[in-house]
């Protein structure tokens, strides 16, 4: 009795083909956003994790406020009394352009921090500190044809290729590392960092890494008011970059879900409308209105369904092709996440169920006199 209500069901969403392949459409190219655009940036945030975990970063020090992202730079003298931090490197990051066309980060580090320890120096050497010397990404390198020797020109400041690495994050293997004094000139920023990122030292006997980690953040905060120590975790998923692209996918998103649900309640709602002497009939027999919404809510559900697992598939082609672009490749990720297919899945079909409910609900109160009635 089940499979027959279900067919029922189905046949009723096919019955109009044209307008059901119309409303299919649109609710693929609404998944399928969703899936390219909250894949992509959980994929950026991922190439955060890895840059931090590679160099082996626990903490970073940040301020407490959301804007204000530069620290003085002298906190780094109180973070390395610390008894629980081995080392804190101060660091700068930037957006700049290379050229007209192309943007990329801008570390500026050290020439003696740990996070050296994540690279692998294909040509060249390190920069020297204080001197405008410049280190390029292999994949930078190889869109921008820069070799060692070669000048690169940012912000008005010409800098000498002196090294070219590969790194396991992709935003440091698309980026340009120069020392720390000429970065902070570039960004109007002397005497000031963007953060510090920590070294702990091994927890002692009997203290695991976990308390070991809360101590040196409670110890932080407890020294240097006003600012905080984030774990290198919570740093990757909440650092503005990251909290924008989520930002940008999920609201585009939705857009795109928003006109595939009006696209569904449009469907659900012409389709009851021309069966209301069809649904008048059901009325007749005996069938009650629950059991009309429940029809038509079913019938909503399969249309998001269908589009959903369409848009899954078109989200999933439109990574690969972000992940064969040069300018894309080395953070879009080309394999498809359970928990983003999934979320696609259960987001169409609440979509269809949410548009489909209005119409449901016009359908079931019919009074089966009336519908009979109606030509």
């Amino acid at each position: 009795m089940r499979l027959s209500f279900v067919s029922f069901a189905w046949r009723n969403v096919w019955r109009r083909r044209l307008r059901t392949a119309l409303t299919l459409c649109g609710i693929g190219m609404g998944i399928g956003a969703f899936v390219t655009l909250v894949g992509f940036s959980r994929s950026f945030e991922h190439a955060w994790l890895e840059m931090y975990e590679n160099a082996g970063t626990d903490l970073a020090v940040v301020q407490k406020t959301f804007l204000n992202t530069s620290v003085d730079q002298s906190a780094g003298d109180v973070l390395r009394r610390i008894p629980q931090i081995e080392i804190a490197a101060p660091m700068v990051i930037n957006m700049m352009a290379v050229t007209p066309e192309v943007n990329t980060l801008v570390y500026g580090w050290k020439a003696n921090t740990f996070e050296f320890s994540a690279l692998n120096i294909l040509q060249g050497r390190r920069f020297r500190d204080g001197q405008q010397e410049a280190m390029l990404g292999e994949l930078l390198a190889g869109s921008l044809n820069k070799k060692i020797g070669d000048t690169i020109d940012l912000q008005g400041s010409t800098f000498t290729v002196v090294g070219i690495f590969r790194s396991g994050s992709a935003l440091e293997t698309g980026a340009i590392i120069l020392p720390l004094g000429e970065m902070q000139n570039l960004s109007s920023m002397t005497g000031k960092v963007t953060a510090y990122h920590v070294k702990l030292k091994p927890a002692p006997a009997g203290v695991s890494q976990a308390q070991w980690q809360k101590e040196a953040e409670d110890a932080v905060e407890k020294d240097l008011p006003g600012l905080r120590a984030v774990p290198a975790a919570q740093r990757a998923a909440n650092n503005q970059l990251v909290l924008l692209a989520h930002a940008a996918a999920w609201g585009t998103s939705l857009i795109a879900l928003l006109v595939a649900a009006l696209g569904i309640a449009n469907t659900m709602a012409m389709s009851v409308f021309e069966r209301t002497k069809e649904i008048g009939v059901l009325r007749a027999m005996g069938w009650s209105r629950g059991r009309v919404m429940t029809l038509i809510l079913i019938e909503a559900a399969a249309l998001g369904a269908a589009g959903g697992g369409a848009g899954v598939l078109l989200g999933w082609g439109a990574l690969r092709i972000l992940g064969a672009l040069p300018q894309t490749a080395s953070i879009a990720s080309t394999t498809l996440p359970v928990q983003t297919l999934l979320e696609g899945l259960l987001m169409a079909i609440l979509v269809g169920v949410l548009a489909g409910s209005v119409p449901a609900w016009r359908g079931a109160q019919l009074s089966p006199v009336e519908a009979l009635r109606h030509e």
